[in-house]
């Protein structure tokens, strides 16, 4: 059955039936309210704790809150398969804003400014309490479309340092070099246009974001910085060829270091346990490596990003999701994050602390980030930078082979400008 338009119905019910006490929020109404929240697998823990919290905050209301598995990374996808049917409150990255969107499967919150008013906030405090950065990237149109929850979705490198020196994970040539010596392997996930997008943007390529949802995109031809497409790739394939180089499946990172063969990978902080337990007192992190590209050597880019918490469009119960999802993603639950599953915050506040400051990972991803850029790219760039991800990943391109490469490319930059169905 359909859920019931949230603007025309709950907004002016819940303004009604909803007071302040003391700063409490407080329903008039014997009910129930129900509502499902999806997140990582690593942070279920840490969501039933912020949950079980918010709901003590509000003891005269009675919930009944479900929490589900979903990666931010794939949220997207699976919201998108009904939208209807998909939880009130989850967490997703940036890059998947657009098309939720369009699809209505976010709030605008700027239309739920009266309910955050109730609990005793603006939606100018969160706009405040955040980095300027984290707002922008879920600001359409000049609405907001989500509560920042981190600012860490961007990726570099982790290594053992007492098999690795920082001479050796300086460049992709003798990392590879040094790991295979040691009998171990480097592990990159390529089969994905998220990370393998960081060769191109190093080498000055670009990808946005047209005003009619398509993507252009540039990496089949000639960078402003000089390079080739063809070039890049196979500064790639001189990776993925290597020996001692491991492609990794999106997500398995984690799996793939807790089996003991990984001196070195490419990942972001949702990884920092793992890396720390597994490499143990040579834990280390650092900025990406060089690689080559023609006879030059050039710093691999990545890309910078963030987490969110959104409101599904369709939630039955919108007032209260917009509620718990400020909660999930406040100064508290932000700490706590950091504590717990040492995510970098987007408040600004938690990111200001020496704990911060002092923290391997988030120490890396900072010096990466003088090399990342935001990545604005429409539905369709996806599928085929994943298709070309996989060419490289299993080695189908040969690197002297320059016009298989140059058709590769020319049928990706084909397949994600594409226009939108």
């Amino acid at each position: 059955m359909m859920k019931k338009s949230v603007k025309k119905v709950m907004l002016p019910v819940m303004a009604a039936a909803m007071a302040v006490s003391f700063g409490t929020l407080v329903s008039a109404e014997d009910e129930t309210i129900s509502l499902t929240v999806w997140g990582a697998e690593e942070d279920q823990t840490l969501l039933k704790e912020l949950t079980d919290n918010f709901q003590a905050a509000y003891p005269d209301q009675t919930f009944d809150i479900q929490i589900g598995v979903e990666s931010e990374s794939t949220a997207k996808d699976t919201v998108l398969t009904d939208v209807e049917a998909a939880a009130d409150v989850y967490a997703f990255a940036d890059d998947q804003i657009t098309d939720l969107i369009k699809a209505g499967a976010l709030l605008k919150l700027d239309d739920y400014a009266e309910v955050l008013q109730m609990a005793g906030k603006t939606l100018d405090d969160v706009k405040d309490a955040n980095v300027e950065g984290s707002i922008d990237a879920a600001t359409i149109d000049g609405g907001l479309y989500a509560f920042p929850r981190a600012a860490d979705n961007g990726y570099f490198l982790y290594y053992d340092a007492s098999v690795l020196s920082e001479e050796d994970v300086a460049s992709w040539s003798s990392l590879l070099e040094a790991a295979d010596a040691a009998g171990k392997k480097v592990g990159m996930t390529l089969a994905s246009g998220w990370y393998n997008a960081s060769f191109f943007y190093g080498a000055g390529f670009t990808t946005a974001l047209n005003d009619d949802g398509t993507t252009a995109i540039d990496w089949n031809g000639t960078s402003a910085d000089g390079y080739t497409g063809v070039d890049v790739v196979k500064g790639m394939l001189a990776i993925s060829g290597s020996p001692a180089f491991m492609a990794i499946a999106d997500g398995d990172i984690s799996n793939q270091l807790a089996s003991g063969n990984l001196v070195a990978c490419v990942s972001g902080t949702w990884d920092a346990m793992t890396a720390q337990e597994v490499f143990g007192d040579g834990y280390a992190a650092t900025k990406l490596p060089t690689f080559t590209v023609g006879d030059q050597e050039v710093q691999q880019g990545s890309v910078a990003g963030y987490k969110y918490i959104g409101v599904n469009g369709y939630s039955e119960n919108s007032g209260w999701a917009v509620l718990l999802a400020d909660y999930l993603s406040n100064e508290e639950a932000q700490q706590k994050f950091f504590d717990e599953r040492e995510s970098g915050p987007s408040n600004k506040n938690v990111g200001a602390s020496d704990a911060i400051k002092e923290n391997i990972a988030l120490s890396a991803l900072a010096q990466q980030s003088e090399y990342a850029q935001a990545q604005k790219v429409g539905g369709k760039y996806w599928d085929p930078s994943q298709t070309f991800g996989e060419l490289i990943a299993q080695g189908t391109l040969a690197a002297d082979d320059d016009a298989a490469i140059q058709e590769a490319l020319d049928n990706l930059v084909e397949g994600v400008t594409a226009s939108v169905e």
